[in-house]
């Protein structure tokens, strides 16, 4: 399986870096081919200009874009990697989904009616957060999450969410927490690969 990981966080000392290298040592022990983008290495412009927008609607993209847009058609799976800042993604993840998710590449309308293009890929979110579970549950604001980016993003382009890590209080993290973690996606992965090759 072909596996995209887009990463958004600028420390390589992060939690969400110590993420990244699990799953990529977790897809590449098990013979999958693995691209990571690393939005902050790249220095991926995040701003949607007018330019941007006006291109899109002709069908017409940035060489920049037309780069990103090559990586998510090569893949099966997408896995998306980013801390929760503000309840919400970093701002480069959310200009990479601005310009690079654009219309008639990650969805279009037909008489109306919305349709998205990236069916038949799968999709993998790893966020962390400093709140615990338990806080956003009791204000709802894991289900505003889920709604505003597996429902009103990925699943909007066709995505398949095979999984939504949500790992909390990571700013104040054990180390058996990190312990488990690493377990999480390491398991989940590889029953993920036995499924796919079943």
């Amino acid at each position: 399986m072909r596996n995209l990981i887009i990463y958004a966080h600028p420390n390589s000392a992060s939690l969400n870096h110590f993420f990244k290298q699990t799953v990529v040592e977790s897809l590449e022990n098990s013979g999958e081919e693995v691209i990571v983008r690393d939005l902050n290495q790249i220095n991926f412009n995040p701003v949607l200009s007018l330019e941007d927008m006006q291109g899109q609607r002709m069908g017409q993209v940035a060489d920049d874009i037309k780069t990103e847009q090559g990586f998510i058609a090569w893949a099966d799976q997408i896995i998306f990697i980013y801390p929760i800042w503000w309840t919400g993604m970093p701002a480069i993840m959310k200009g990479f989904i601005d310009r690079v998710f654009s219309y008639g590449f990650a969805y279009r309308y037909d008489q109306g009616v919305q349709k998205g293009l990236l069916t038949g890929k799968k999709a993998i979110i790893i966020n962390s957060h400093g709140k615990s579970n338990a806080e956003y549950e009791t204000i709802g604001m894991d289900k505003a999450l889920a709604l505003t980016s597996d429902t009103g993003i990925f699943n909007y382009c066709g995505l398949e969410v095979q999984k939504h890590f949500y790992f909390d209080k990571a700013d104040r993290a054990s180390a058996e927490s990190i312990l488990e973690w690493e377990s999480q996606l390491v398991s989940f992965l590889s029953k993920n690969e036995i499924f796919e090759k079943n």
